[in-house]
């Protein structure tokens, strides 16, 4: 029976021709045979309303994944991190900058003029001076007192969905620049 082919050919040691061949059986099964598949990989019961083209994405990702591995520790962690600071829009993990190595270049352009700062060891050097912070980098660019992360977008922005109720008067709220 194809299904029993489509589950038992998903163990890690499947080749990765198996893993073609039951991707490419997946668009033969009825719907019904597929409801099955789900149920076995995920042990739980299809969601109301899943057509069958998601259900067939979803049985075909968990047949690759658990042949040819899924994703990395780091990256799950990742992942967590990112929708836990969905889930808590004040958080300080969805705005964090991310670590910069020495030797990196941070180019942006400001007042009609491309400006380059270098990442070293103990701070950044730009137009041949040394700053102790991005923000002092800005600040020189600019004139202005400003996040140096966000003045080079390295700041991820806060989500711009606002749940209803939650927005406060100003536009700002609703809208992030």
């Amino acid at each position: 029976m194809l299904i029993e082919t489509v589950i038992a050919a998903s163990a890690p040691s499947s080749p990765p021709h198996a893993v073609s061949q039951q991707l490419a059986e997946l668009s033969e099964l009825s719907i019904s045979s597929l409801k099955t598949i789900w149920r076995r990989q995920y042990q739980v019961p299809v969601p109301k309303g899943m057509s069958r083209d998601i259900l067939t994405r979803f049985i075909a990702h968990r047949i690759q994944e658990e042949a040819l591995g899924g994703l990395s520790k780091s990256t799950l962690r990742r992942l967590e991190t990112l929708a836990h600071s969905f889930e808590q829009p004040d958080s300080k993990a969805q705005r964090s900058a991310p670590s910069l190595k020495p030797g990196t270049k941070l180019v942006r352009e400001w007042g009609g003029a491309t400006h380059t700062v270098m990442i070293l060891d103990d701070g950044f050097e730009y137009g041949g001076k040394r700053y102790g912070s991005l923000t002092k980098v800005a600040a020189a660019i600019s004139g202005l007192h400003r996040s140096g992360p966000a003045f080079f977008g390295l700041k991820c922005p806060l989500p711009r969905f606002v749940p209803r109720g939650q927005a406060g008067s100003n536009l700002r709220d609703v809208v992030h620049e």
